[in-house]
């Protein structure tokens, strides 16, 4: 499962209001990064055949299956600071992450 914290929330509400009508959230794993794996967040309208939908406080968040794999228990979080805004990610899976936080390495070799 996927926890999004209430400043998430809010954020991804304020992104969508720029997005087509019934955007849904899609939070990708991809192959990359410092660390070895990337989170990426887009707006998508379409759900795949191999998608799983969370209704996360009315957000609809789309995960491909392969993903779910690397991000169960995560948590979605938002903050802004002096460099600016930006999403932070909480995996308690990931044994290694980078400075940036969006990349990380897990213990096992799978590939997405």
């Amino acid at each position: 499962m996927i926890h999004l914290s209430q400043a998430a929330i809010s954020e991804i509400g304020r992104l969508q209001l720029k997005q087509q009508p019934n955007a849904l959230l899609r939070l990708t794993i991809k192959l990359g990064g410092c660390s070895g794996w990337f989170y990426d967040l887009s707006f998508d309208q379409t759900v795949k055949a191999d998608d799983r939908v969370f209704d996360l406080s009315s957000i609809k968040v789309v995960i491909d299956d392969e993903s779910l794999n690397y991000v169960n228990g995560l948590a979605l979080d938002y903050s802004e600071d002096l460099m600016g805004g930006g999403f932070r990610f909480h995996n308690p899976q990931a044994i290694a992450t980078c400075g940036c936080g969006n990349s990380f390495s897990i213990a096992t070799s799978s590939h997405v």
